[in-house]
């Protein structure tokens, strides 16, 4: 019995944070392996680029993205009939409605990837990450007033079973009157970035009514815990982890306000008390109130919103707040978990403990991006955690094609409590959901590569110089 707690202590340690690494040139030998004996045998062949991340190699990825992006989700307001655009917001238009292109510029899934730009823009210095996200979000917070008296002249104000009438009003609903953490969250998360790095324009008064939801009129149980009554009464998605804590987190940043950390720190520990397998760091996907036992399906994109959650959390969340040592813990944990769970290709399966799913991009590019953040922070050990971010990241640069489309990720999920259910969810590069994070996670690797740290040893990718003989 010691011995076994004694195995457990050894192996948790290494998730732990390590001493920075001196700074390293990749050695010129092999290590251990004798150079001449090393030419003459086969080389390794892998399923993926393998070897230390090279900067220059993850910018062209970046840029692709970028690229893609700023060519398939404009900012404009177009008449319905006509698809002509509309430049005169002086005078009520009900057929007013944004120009949809590929994606929602403001759903959910475009929080995650103005987040995602703006970091790009902070890792590579291209203005061009930075001005994707001013110009859409200074559009909202623009456009925000007209469709609001659309809403009003519809004589609902936004609340009654007429709004929403006209495709613009039906968008902007979630920005004017969200009613769902989908709504909030992310979006409120990325307008608080965009309004600390001096861009979008004046979004405080949208940031403040997404807190106002968020904070006064989210459904919650008994215990304050975010619920949903969506499939079935208070019902816990683990999404709402990701639809809710980084703008609590960037609201206590931008406020200086402890309430918004503590209310953060109160949800990751009630979701975990109820979601959170500790023997095998991973969450389940639903929980609801009432049923006797929850059948756990380990869904891997809900399990990157959890870490992401708690990754940006951790971010912001002061060193001397009491709760910031079980958030840690908990992130550890879940790295354990899914350092288990790495496919030989780097990346990880939609159901994560059942290697006949399939592989999907979305959530190994948010584990890219959380496990790179946390061996930067130093929140976790380098040697053995770098590998590890390096390898997906490499992974997710095969799933972005030619175009700037990341393929391979699973489309828009709920919650269900059979397997067939996550199998068969259907897989699409206009899925919305893989783009920010392999903006995040090609920045956060850009700044890892950066460091120089990565280096081939044996072989090998690791962390810190060849030792020799």
């Amino acid at each position: 019995m010691k011995t076994a707690k004694k195995t457990v202590k050894v192996v948790a340690s290494v998730f732990a944070a390590a001493p920075a690494l001196a700074q390293t040139t990749p050695p010129t030998g092999t290590g251990m392996i004798n150079p001449a004996f090393n030419a003459a045998r086969p080389r390794a062949v892998y399923p993926v680029p393998y070897g230390a991340p090279i900067p220059e190699e993850i910018v062209k990825v970046l840029d692709r993205v970028r690229d893609y992006l700023a060519a398939n989700s404009p900012a404009r307001v177009v008449d319905r009939r006509s698809d002509a655009e509309i430049k005169d917001f002086t005078q009520p238009n009900p057929n007013a409605t944004l120009e949809r292109g590929a994606f929602n510029i403001i759903g959910y899934e475009w929080g995650v990837a103005y987040s995602g730009m703006l970091l790009a823009a902070e890792a590579t210095g291209d203005r061009r990450f930075r001005d994707y996200v001013d110009q859409r979000i200074a559009f909202i917070a623009d456009k925000a007033p007209y469709f609001r008296a659309q809403m009003q002249a519809n004589g609902q104000g936004g609340q009654g079973p007429q709004a929403g009438r006209g495709g613009g009003i039906n968008l902007f609903r979630s920005v004017l009157n969200p009613r769902t953490l989908d709504d909030s969250g992310s979006m409120c998360a990325a307008m608080i970035k965009a309004t600390r790095a001096g861009i979008g324009g004046n979004v405080r008064p949208l940031i403040d009514n997404y807190m106002t939801w968020i904070m006064e009129k989210q459904q919650r149980l008994a215990d304050g815990t975010f619920a949903r009554n969506r499939p079935l009464p208070d019902s816990m998605w683990l999404d709402d982890l990701y639809m809710s804590v980084p703008a609590l987190a960037q609201m206590g940043r931008l406020t200086g306000d402890a309430k918004y950390f503590d209310e953060a720190v109160k949800q990751i520990t009630q979701f975990a008390g109820r979601m959170f397998n500790r023997e095998k760091g991973l969450w389940m996907h639903g929980w609801v109130q009432g049923m006797s036992v929850h059948p756990e399906f380990h869904w891997g994109r809900a399990n990157g919103w959890a870490l992401l959650a708690m990754t940006e959390l951790l971010d912001v969340l002061p060193e001397d707040h009491p709760g910031r040592a079980s958030i840690l813990d908990l992130y550890r944990a879940q790295v354990r978990g899914l350092a288990d769970l790495q496919a030989k290709d780097g990346r990880w399966h939609q159901l994560l403990d059942r290697p006949d799913s399939y592989l999907e991009t979305s959530a190994t590019a948010i584990y890219a991006f959380c496990v790179a953040r946390g061996v930067n922070r130093g929140w976790l050990d380098a040697l053995a955690c770098g590998p590890m971010a390096v390898l997906a990241w490499h992974a997710v640069t095969t799933q972005v094609n030619a175009e700037g489309q990341v393929e391979n990720v699973c489309v828009g999920t709920g919650m269900a409590f059979d397997p067939a259910f996550y199998y068969a969810r259907p897989v699409s590069p206009t899925a919305p959901h893989g783009y920010g994070p392999v903006l995040l996670a090609g920045a956060e690797m850009l700044t890892l590569a950066k460091t120089g740290k990565a280096v081939i040893n044996d072989e090998a990718v690791m962390f810190g110089r060849a030792t020799g003989m």
